[in-house]
């Protein structure tokens, strides 16, 4: 089949191979409506994730199957498909696919792509991040309803140090809180920058708040991921479905439906009616962006206090300063 889908430069014509293989096969969800989703949900889409590098998290087989992650665009991409050349961890430079139009993320779920996982820093300008993003991710014994009065929290934490948040479901039991930020600073930069916050937050509530990178560590509390900060370490986009049963979708809310909101029912069948009914809570997200420059601050004080850097993801070369990449178990049986 083929679906128009509207677009900044006219109507695209995207063909569809295979519309009624299913990828959600308890929720019999296919193909075609994963399309048909984002041609619906498309402005507010690519309004989201638009002009950054992206991965594209695949599921040939449905979200049951195997998965792997695409980053540069595949061969045989139409000429509005565009990508853009980044530097990895490792100091190596390949290009990435970049999303400029609903057509482009159609033609990705083409190629049975799901979740869109999109850089916190533009495309041309991809070394310096224009949004902080901090992962509220809840430890086992803990639930979605455990992040809604920390991430409350948060966002009077992020207020002192000058910043505006923002907030969405992560489309599975945690929440994602955005601030928009001055392309100033380097990725190393905002991740101090969300260090230097997840230990304000974790000093005010101790008992449910942890910064421990170790899962032995960590307990029935809710662990703010901060090495989500890093180079090319992404999460779900705003607006991109979840490779869950119910075909869950990382969903924009306002502050003052965080109270009440349930996760789980904003889906692939549900957020096109949502988004047509409240509107975009994200519509303005980027247009008041602030300086780290406070946070890092406090990063600075926290140092001189004793607290140094925190371990990096396992792939990253080891960085300066940062402690020794051993399960604390081990070490003290070693």
């Amino acid at each position: 089949m083929t679906l128009t889908v509207p677009g900044p430069h006219g109507d695209r014509e995207v063909r569809i191979s295979s519309p009624s293989r299913v990828l959600w096969p308890e929720a019999g969800i296919t193909k075609r409506d994963l399309a048909e989703y984002l041609v619906t949900v498309g402005d507010a889409f690519v309004r989201a994730n638009g002009d950054r590098p992206i991965s594209l998290q695949r599921f040939p087989g449905g979200v049951d199957g195997e998965q792997f992650f695409s980053k540069n665009p595949p061969k045989g991409a139409p000429d509005y498909v565009r990508s853009v050349t980044v530097t990895y961890p490792s100091a190596r430079s390949h290009p990435q696919l970049v999303i400029d139009e609903p057509a482009v993320a159609v033609w990705a779920a083409q190629m049975n792509t799901v979740v869109f996982h999109p850089w916190a820093s533009r495309a041309e300008d991809s070394d310096h991040p224009d949004q902080l993003r901090i992962d509220l991710d809840p430890q086992p014994g803990t639930d979605f309803s455990d992040t809604v009065p920390i991430a409350h929290e948060l966002r009077k934490v992020l207020d002192e140090a000058g910043l505006t948040t923002w907030i969405k479901t992560s489309g599975n039991r945690g929440l994602h809180v955005f601030a928009p930020i001055v392309p100033e600073y380097e990725f190393l930069d905002v991740r101090h920058a969300v260090i230097a916050a997840a230990r304000e937050l974790e000093r005010r509530m101790p008992d449910r708040v942890t910064t421990a990178w170790w899962k032995e560590e960590r307990g029935q509390r809710v662990f703010v991921d901060f090495n989500q900060a890093n180079r090319d370490r992404t999460m779900a986009g705003a607006y991109s479905p979840r490779a869950l049963a119910h075909a869950s979708v990382s969903t924009p809310i306002t502050w003052d439906e965080l109270d009440t909101a349930d996760p789980t029912t904003f889906t692939i069948r549900t957020v096109p009616e949502r988004l047509a009914s409240v509107g975009d809570p994200w519509e303005s997200m980027g247009q008041s962006p602030a300086s780290i420059a406070p946070l890092l601050a406090w990063w600075e004080r926290d140092l001189s206090n004793g607290l140094g850097e925190l371990p990096f993801p396992p792939d990253y070369p080891k960085m300066p300063g940062e402690p020794p990449r051993v399960q604390p178990s081990r070490a003290k049986k070693a």
